[in-house]
């Protein structure tokens, strides 16, 4: 298996769990995310459903070959919290993934050592109770061709594995494909080459020898 077309997230969001620390409560959980616009409504909830909580501190990452990424100390020291958790965020080697932290104070101050290692450990515990998954990095393709070429492009898909994601059948057909980017300039080669089926980009629709 080629290891540069994988990426490791989550499924679904984690079952929160609490960690203490001299009677501070922290309460982590760990979500799939596919945008920074889903960050903003979790945030919101967890503040809600934790009403009394002084803190709710957290980072993402996102992208499966660039990562871009965020941590938020939400009133903590600089540094004591986000990018704690934004630690183990990288030390599970996980993206598209949001992990929170939320602190209800108990009056003992943990002091800035004390809170880096109180947000690490709750956003491991966090990371470890998920369930971790492995997806491939894909490209879709259109292809594009009369009817009477059917089965040597439907032989070809089930010989490759190839994921078929959508298809339109009539007397020009069309069919969406998914394909591993490790396979992807093969698989083009192959309907590129095919007599009567033309095959493009989905993001680009234009040839993959063109980009």
């Amino acid at each position: 298996m080629d290891q540069d077309d994988v990426y490791r997230t989550l499924k679904k969001p984690s079952e929160e769990i609490l960690f203490k620390d001299r009677k501070s409560k922290f309460y982590a959980q760990a979500f799939p995310i596919q945008s920074e616009d889903d960050v903003k409504p979790i945030v919101e909830e967890l503040r809600k459903r934790h009403h009394t909580a002084n803190h709710v501190c957290y980072a993402w990452q996102l992208g499966e070959k660039i990562h871009t990424y965020r941590a938020n100390d939400d009133g903590e020291p600089n540094n004591s919290a986000g990018m704690p958790i934004y630690g183990q965020i990288q030390s599970f080697n996980v993206t598209n993934a949001l992990v929170t932290v939320t602190r209800i104070f108990g009056g003992t101050k943990l002091g800035v050592g004390g809170l880096i290692q109180a947000y690490r450990t709750a956003a491991q515990m966090a990371l470890e109770n998920a369930q971790i998954i492995t997806k491939t990095m894909t490209s879709k393709f259109y292809l594009n061709f009369d009817y009477p070429e059917m089965d040597k492009v439907m032989r070809t898909i089930k010989q490759r594995e190839i994921t078929l994601m959508h298809q339109k059948m009539d007397l020009q057909c069309e069919i969406l494909i998914a394909v591993r980017n490790s396979e992807q300039v093969e698989v083009f080669q192959v309907f590129e080459e095919m007599q009567n089926v033309s095959i493009k980009r989905a993001d680009q629709k234009s040839n993959l020898s063109k980009i």
